[in-house]
């Protein structure tokens, strides 16, 4: 794996061995072109990274000028990888800040908290029921902003979720085994 664009442009990054499942290279680009179209520059941007494995979306927010990044994960390989990735990344960028937190994304998002993300990408096992990912979107509703986009990325060959009615979902797209479903806070949630 490596990173895409941005300061640190085609960095390797470390990746664990075993259950983790890191997003590829071509969902990465994807879901980055995407953000950038709607943000423009990631200055001042908040990022939170559920389920970050390796950190390697988290890096890639980081390599780009995005202001503080949170990756959250609860395998503990995982998270000393991307500790290791990310700490990598802010000396090479210079800028951004970035802490990882061992927890699960539930435990993280039932916490009090006064950030607000601008910028959300989910990326649960995708083993993992679609009522699990519904929940954590609910819970997630108290740590967002009303401009915040949602990035949700999960198997093709799985049903869709349902997205609660605290979001209106905005888009998906697929990229090979993967779909990356995007959504918005509503207006009335």
């Amino acid at each position: 794996m490596r990173i895409i664009a941005g300061l640190a442009k085609g960095r390797n990054l470390l990746s664990p061995i075993g259950a983790t499942r890191p997003t590829s290279d071509r969902a990465r680009e994807a879901l980055f072109s995407t953000l950038e179209s709607e943000f423009g520059e990631f200055t001042d941007i908040h990022f939170l990274d559920l389920y970050c494995g390796s950190g390697a979306v988290a890096a890639e927010a980081l390599s780009r000028g995005v202001a503080v990044v949170h990756a959250v994960d609860n395998d503990e390989k995982a998270v000393k990888i991307a500790r290791e990735n990310l700490a990598l990344f802010e000396k090479i960028t210079g800028s951004g800040a970035s802490q990882v937190f061992s927890s699960s994304a539930q435990r993280f998002l039932d916490r009090k908290s006064s950030v607000e993300y601008d910028i959300v990408f989910i990326d649960p096992p995708y083993e993992l029921d679609n009522s699990s990912v519904e929940k954590i979107l609910s819970s997630l509703r108290a740590h967002i902003k009303t401009s915040t986009i949602i990035a949700v990325e999960r198997d093709a060959k799985s049903p869709p979720f349902q997205w609660p009615t605290e979001y209106q979902p905005t888009k998906e797209r697929t990229y090979g085994h993967a779909v990356i479903y995007y959504g918005t806070p509503a207006q009335n949630g």
